[in-house]
């Protein structure tokens, strides 16, 4: 297992410095270790306070790594101060310490300084000297090159001067900057220009707009170091790490009062939920072929659909390729349950979640006046709409009738039910929705409506 080193501070938020660093290294499946240079008393809303260790133990922590496990690749965060940065660069060229990826910190996401106005100099002059990479956002960018950084072409010259500067190569990160996509959609990117061998590179993602954003310099410095530890090239190091980065702010956690944090653990517990997911689903797929349920299978068939926890679009959900089908009494599916394999029971999880984020599992099946009297033999929440109120352009945009009618229902009654109707339209069959917090709730209200019948 590849070694990666993390030299800066603790966040006692968890949400930056060495705490973000070590999720980051074990995401990617790296083994990480930290040295800490100071410690903060922090959160969501600011720094609270600082206080850093004594250069001789942080220069201690790092010879202690290297004399016994060793180092494959190293990261720097937060050093706030000049006797801090002169011991860390001297134990990168004792121990000729590789793939050195430098984070500049000088703020934190709230405009805290975390880096003393006197050590900028001994960071410029000593330590960056040393390194594989810089990534400065923009503000690090723009006291670095000494330029005002203002568009992409301006990134460029930051970092084309930073190199003649420094003579390493650069990351500008430009998530303070708004440019328009370039690799195809519509809307507003989030570009990073990395120099390096006389050429720019440009990597570019959507923009999520979030402001939970804290650590995201840190959990991108992390997962560079890793990825050039594991032997990727620089480019294809600053690529991996770009569509890691995107992940941990695309799934952001909503903690705190002030600026939350990113979520650089999101991919391996993803991956994970959606193992245990598909099992669940296949055993409430088994259980509802066990109890018959073909009567209750409307002429366009069935689909269930299970979604990830906070899904945000159709990739997120899973759902059944072919739909349910009726199958003499019973059902049968062609296909295992797989993700964006459904658009239109998918919507109504979608739709309902918005409300509701335990909401995540929703099944259709036929209407009938016999199926509502069971249901409301059961004291189900119960709500309907009615298809012919759909706006016109809702109707014109596939997959979107459901959704329009689902988070009608649920603005209207003010929860999310666990039973929505409609009464058809021309060309549209009556439907019965049911909504639960997973398959298993599914089908306990499922076979409970089957049995009253």
């Amino acid at each position: 297992m590849k070694r990666v080193l993390t030299i800066a501070g603790s966040d006692s938020g968890g949400g930056a410095g060495i705490q973000a660093d070590l999720k980051t290294f074990a995401a990617l499946g790296v083994y990480g270790m930290s040295a800490i240079t100071s410690v903060t008393a922090q959160n969501t809303v600011g720094v609270q306070g600082i206080h850093d260790l004594p250069p001789e133990f942080v220069a201690l922590q790092i010879d202690s790594i290297v004399s016994d496990i060793g180092v494959d690749a190293a990261k720097t965060g937060m050093l706030s101060s000049s006797a801090i940065i002169l011991a860390v660069a001297s134990k990168v060229k004792e121990y000729k310490i590789p793939n050195l990826v430098i984070d500049p910190v000088m703020y934190a996401k709230s405009g805290d300084t975390l880096l003393k106005p006197d050590a900028r100099d001994t960071l410029i002059n000593k330590l960056l000297p040393l390194s594989t990479l810089i990534t400065p956002n923009i503000p690090e960018a723009e006291f670095l090159s000494g330029k005002k950084i203002k568009d992409i072409e301006d990134m460029k010259g930051a970092g084309e001067r930073i190199k003649e500067k420094v003579g390493v190569d650069v990351l500008v990160k430009g998530g303070h900057l708004y440019s328009p996509l370039q690799r195809g959609g519509t809307g507003e990117a989030a570009v990073d220009i990395l120099y390096a061998g006389g050429e720019f590179f440009r990597f570019e993602s959507e923009r999520i707009e979030t402001k939970n954003t804290h650590g995201t310099g840190c959990v991108y410095s992390a997962a560079i170091a890793s990825e050039l530890a594991k032997g990727y090239t620089l480019y294809d190091a600053v690529k991996r790490a770009k569509d890691f980065i995107t992940s941990a702010i695309r799934n952001s956690l909503e903690i705190g009062k002030g600026r939350g944090p990113t979520n650089p653990m999101a991919i391996p517990l993803r991956d994970a939920e959606k193992y245990r997911m598909l099992k669940e689903m296949e055993t409430a797929i088994e259980k509802l072929k066990g109890e018959k349920i073909g009567i209750l299978i409307p002429e366009v068939q069935s689909n269930i659909a299970f979604a990830l926890p906070y899904a945000k679009g159709f990739e997120d959900v899973m759902a059944i390729h072919g739909r349910i089908i009726k199958y003499g009494d019973s059902i049968a599916t062609i296909s295992r349950p797989d993700f964006g394999a459904s658009r239109h029971v998918a919507g109504i999880v979608l739709s309902a979640i918005k409300f509701d984020s335990t909401k995540r599992a929703a099944m259709n099946i036929r209407y009938s006046p016999e199926i509502m009297n069971a249901c409301q033999k059961l004291n189900l929440k119960i709500a309907s709409f009615n298809r012919k109120d759909e706006p016109e352009e809702s109707k014109q945009k596939e997959g979107s009738s459901l959704q329009w009618g689902v988070e009608k229902v649920i603005r209207e009654s003010g929860f999310v039910p666990d039973i929505i109707y409609d009464l058809g339209d021309i060309g549209k069959e009556p439907m019965v929705r049911i909504i639960a917090e997973n398959p298993e709730g599914l089908f306990k209200i499922i076979s409970s409506i089957k049995r009253q019948l």
